[in-house]
């Protein structure tokens, strides 16, 4: 495969992008604009690898992306790139808009203009992979209701809204321009190199700060966890043999509501890191105001990427959320810098607001 890698420094497209480096038959260009959440201490161990090569670009930026597809000889796009935290899409939704919608739009121009210049056996073998999230079908009750590929979209916060929008073109592509799409939706993905806002790596280490660890509301929402890698063996086998047109749902079978997830590594880290007091880390867990629109439960019916292409998650939530918990107790020089200017941003800005 001579894949291009939107978002490859984030924290499923850098496990992407690692996956399938390690196979030297593989050529991977990673494309990342290095926001925030971008990180390429994630890509240390494959920075030197023949077969990869990063380059920091906007998928805004349709030229050069053009430019790029012709360059390598791609015949796999798989786009990553995205805003994806619900409670900053709500603070600023502008920035989900131009990234998730204008840069996917022009990402799928390039594309488009790349595939038509492409010879017949050339052509039949392009792939565009789309990879987007359950939250574009909104919520389910609390009951065994699942998602699968035919459950209608109902977004219900502007992150979602700007994922439904970027999945409907890339159908539309198809139907109209022929394009040869593949799409996929995920449930919530956790494990090494996540960014510290998201819920399992920011109590993790608040926990080890002796930080508060807030769960909104009760802690009921439920959600469906599926191990990052577990992820990223199913989105290569989508782009190699999904059929064009189609998606897939990609779920862990691991459902937990909220305040179950932050007990489990609480009862985790007793064991692996005492607190100095002798208590338990359960005693941090403070109930937080509800965000609004806060979707109650997700959960997906992956049986057709099971039977059609033969897909399992491998991890347990119990075998990967341990896994998850001693890489971060492992690995403080990847998420230490992180935290540092994050909490350095947050006193300039009490600064500022003070002025």
């Amino acid at each position: 495969m001579r894949v291009l890698v939107t978002g490859g420094a984030g924290f499923i497209g850098s496990a992407l992008c690692r996956h399938l480096a390690a196979d030297p038959a593989n050529r991977v260009v990673n494309v990342d604009k290095l926001t925030y959440a971008g990180n390429t201490a994630s890509l240390r161990q494959i920075e030197k690898h023949p077969n990869y090569r990063f380059i920091r670009a906007d998928i805004c930026d349709g030229a050069r992306l053009y430019d790029l597809l012709c360059e390598e000889r791609i015949d796999h796009v798989m786009h990553l790139a995205a805003e994806t935290h619900v409670d900053r899409s709500i603070d600023g939704p502008a920035a989900f808009i131009e990234t998730n919608v204008i840069g996917s739009f022009r990402l799928l121009e390039a594309a488009t203009a790349y595939w038509r210049e492409l010879p017949d056996y050339r052509a039949g073998a392009f792939r565009f992979h789309h990879v987007s999230t359950d939250e574009v079908f909104g919520d389910l009750p609390f009951d065994g209701s699942r998602f699968s590929e035919a459950t209608p979209y109902a977004p219900s916060s502007p992150y979602s809204a700007s994922k439904a929008a970027s999945d409907h073109m890339v159908r539309a592509w198809h139907h109209t321009y022929g394009l040869p799409v593949v799409l996929s939706n995920c449930s919530n993905n956790y494990g090494p190199f996540h960014f510290p806002e998201k819920l399992i790596p920011l109590t993790i280490l608040n926990a080890l700060e002796e930080r508060p660890l807030a769960v909104y509301g009760n802690g009921a929402n439920v959600r469906d966890w599926l191990h990052v890698e577990d992820h990223v063996r199913a989105l290569v086998l989508i782009a190699r043999n999904g059929a064009p047109g189609e998606s897939y749902t990609i779920g862990g079978n691991a459902e937990r509501s909220n305040l179950a997830v932050v007990e489990a590594i609480c009862d985790l880290l007793d064991l692996r890191k005492a607190r100095a007091n002798g208590v338990s880390h359960r005693e941090l867990i403070t109930f937080v105001a509800d965000r609004p629109g806060h979707d109650r439960r997700y959960a997906m019916d992956a049986s057709k990427l099971e039977r059609e292409l033969g897909w399992t998650p491998g991890e347990t939530f119990e075998s990967g959320l341990a896994r998850t918990v001693d890489w971060y107790l492992a690995n403080a020089w990847w998420w230490r810098p992180i935290r540092e200017r994050s909490y350095a941003g947050e006193r300039l800005g009490r600064l500022v607001a003070a002025q």
